[in-house]
């Protein structure tokens, strides 16, 4: 199978209908060998019912869906999970990717070599205050924290090598750090295509100003992660370590003091450096104390459900079509 679209999307009902069309249409008119996987993040209009329908129509057509919404990286990571085609493309439901960019996407990363194409909206046509002036801001941080050189990590208009996506774990809200995942995973061939950006036909968006916030908390947590996720010692036990040195250098000078220049001066805890001493060297201590729990946590933690599918289309024929 050449490609796999996985399409996240949560009450998108006014759109699903023309995207498949429209994507239908330029499988066909390619050549390409394909599936389409929707999974519904716990949608509450009509959304499931379209996607039932049209995978009744069409076997290239599959759906998961979520039994409540539980976020597009459960989403993502879900669709990754069931993509068979040697190229994956992710895109949103709601008509503002064009899938006219495809088949490019599909030529980047089987003939250039490209481990993962993101798209760059260079041209957007979102309100300027609430979405593009602060993208731009999320945008520069992302860049100067992860290292990753793109314009646009949150495009939802990305294609991958199969082996990328099975690779990466999307935890959380880090769908908008999927470049930097994927980087930390060790595929370092990362490019960018400008890319169509259209505006939005139907509905509202489904992100609001928090989402903002969100982003910048989860870029400090990834930046993290990627640095010492697997070896949490190394920070917390390093700053502990620090810490209770200057708090014992404080305590080493107060006895010295005490004991040998100035015997009858004031009491030790009348003096200002005896709470510093006291508090620097616990801290230390929890701080390493810090460290050596989460060391324990990686080596013992294990697999937690993270979604709950309701209900799937199509997947288990596609089983049976591999197994023959």
């Amino acid at each position: 199978m050449n490609l796999s679209i996985v399409i996240p999307l949560l009450n998108e009902e006014e759109s699903l209908q023309e995207l498949h069309d429209w994507i239908v249409n330029v499988m066909q008119n390619h050549g390409f060998s394909y599936e389409v996987i929707f999974i519904d993040d716990g949608s509450t209009d009509r959304s499931w019912k379209i996607i039932s329908r049209l995978s009744h129509d069409n076997d290239y057509i599959k759906g998961i869906r979520f039994l409540r919404n539980f976020g597009k990286s459960q989403a993502l990571h879900a669709g990754f999970k069931g993509a068979q085609g040697d190229v994956i493309i992710t895109m949103d439901a709601d008509l503002q990717d064009n899938p006219e960019e495809i088949p490019e996407l599909y030529r980047l990363i089987t003939s250039e070599g490209f481990d993962l194409i993101s798209g760059w909206k260079k041209k957007r046509y979102d309100a300027l205050l609430s979405k593009n002036l602060p993208s731009k801001l999320f945008n520069w941080a992302a860049r100067k924290t992860s290292g990753v050189k793109l314009h646009d990590f949150n495009c939802g208009l990305k294609a991958f090598r199969k082996a990328v996506v099975k690779t990466i774990e999307v935890r959380g809200e880090m769908h908008r750090y999927i470049p930097v995942l994927v980087k930390n995973a060790g595929f370092s061939n990362i490019g960018e295509k400008v890319v169509k950006h259209q505006a939005r036909k139907y509905g509202k968006t489904k992100f609001g100003m928090e989402r903002f916030i969100n982003g910048f908390l989860d870029l400090i947590t990834i930046w993290f992660v990627s640095k010492f996720g697997k070896r949490p010692m190394h920070l917390f036990g390093a700053l502990g370590v620090l810490m209770f040195i200057v708090g014992f250098g404080f305590a080493l000078y107060l006895g010295i003091d005490k004991l040998f220049i100035n015997p009858f001066g004031r009491l030790i805890t009348d003096r200002p450096q005896f709470f510093i001493a006291l508090t620097a060297m616990i801290l230390g201590t929890q701080l390493f104390l810090a460290g050596f729990i989460g060391e324990i946590m990686i080596r013992s933690k294990k697999n937690e459900p993270r979604y709950t599918v309701s209900e799937e289309i199509n997947f288990a024929k596609q089983e049976e079509q591999y197994s023959s």
